[in-house]
């Protein structure tokens, strides 16, 4: 990774990191290189000459394709916010000004991939729904349990490995080592909520994973960006009034796609969200062509709330 500041008249008025992942390169086949980690003021000599320096830098190590903003792959925030900037963003996803999109666009870049994020609230889920697809999916044999918290290490290692197997196929996808994944398991504990982490079991065997957490960003606004010294028990406080989970993350084994796994899953964090008193829940994010997956949301009372962009250079 390299990065880059934009300073004028020694005032920094923009930023740009520019990544190369060989991981990913070697996983996707590809010469591709990323731009990320990019904030800048509503400018557009600032944004053309950030933009310029990281595809240069890119170009100069053998990339042939760019894309961005990652940080630092799609494993972690990525893409512009383009439409929803109505609503404030869930936890670990981004937020920017409107003008951004303009300001990349005029710099040469264009549409990759849009991910959507989707909204399921206690007016608009069908509760009716859910239920019926929990009931037949207990009889074909599915049983849906929570993380064993007593066994935690194991079961992470089979999230981890259920994870590189089921995002595998995903557009812009990068394996995650081991140690990579336990670092994020052990950053998600102390917000870690039993009952928000799913496994989906069919014939005793692990069929799907699936992730909420609630979004500490609804106390973090209150915090004003310092904890100390009174930010901490402001968190502390508010963190019992938050009102809404994210679903991170959801997958399912190659061999049950296309089956009620990924159904069921979302039901059943639906429902155990609602009995834990939360008014909604955010699903994001989702590719544009994962279909399978956005009529697994739609049919359980989920919309579009929010549209990210990743963009390219050819």
């Amino acid at each position: 990774m390299q990065r880059f500041l934009a300073t004028r008249s020694a005032r920094t008025v923009g930023r740009i990191a520019a990544i190369l992942d060989p991981r990913y390169n070697e996983f996707q086949r590809e010469n591709a290189g990323f731009f990320g980690f990019l904030e800048m003021i509503e400018d557009a000599a600032v944004a053309s000459a950030l933009l310029e320096t990281a595809r240069a830098w890119l170009r100069q190590q053998g990339a042939v394709v760019i894309r961005g903003p990652v940080n630092p792959s799609t494993n972690y925030e990525c893409g512009l916010l383009v439409d929803g900037f109505d609503s404030s963003p869930r936890v670990m996803m981004p937020y920017n000004y409107p003008y951004y999109a303009r300001l990349v666009e005029q710099a040469g870049f264009r549409k990759a991939k849009d991910l959507l994020a989707y909204d399921v609230s206690r007016d608009s889920v069908r509760t009716a729904r859910v239920s019926a697809l929990l009931e037949r999916a207990s009889c074909n044999g599915m049983r849906i349990r929570m993380v064993r918290l007593s066994q935690l290490d194991q079961e992470v290692e089979f999230a981890w490995r259920l994870y590189n197997s089921a995002w595998a196929r995903n557009w812009g996808f990068v394996p995650m080592t081991r140690e990579e994944f336990l670092h994020h398991a052990r950053e998600m504990k102390p917000i870690l909520v039993p009952e928000l982490a799913l496994f989906a079991e069919v014939r005793d065997e692990i069929a799907g994973f699936a992730l909420a957490v609630p979004d500490v960003n609804e106390a973090l606004r209150h915090v004003g960006g310092r904890l100390f010294p009174f930010g901490l028990l402001k968190l502390l406080w508010h963190k019992r009034h938050i009102r809404h989970i994210r679903v991170v993350l959801l997958g399912v084994r190659d061999d049950f796609r296309g089956t009620a796994v990924s159904a069921a899953l979302y039901a059943s964090l639906i429902r155990e969200g609602m009995r834990l008193n939360y008014l909604g829940a955010e699903c994001s994010w989702v590719l544009e062509d994962n279909v399978l997956m956005r009529r697994a949301i739609e049919s359980l009372g989920g919309a579009v709330s929010k549209t990210y962009r990743i963009y390219e250079w050819k």
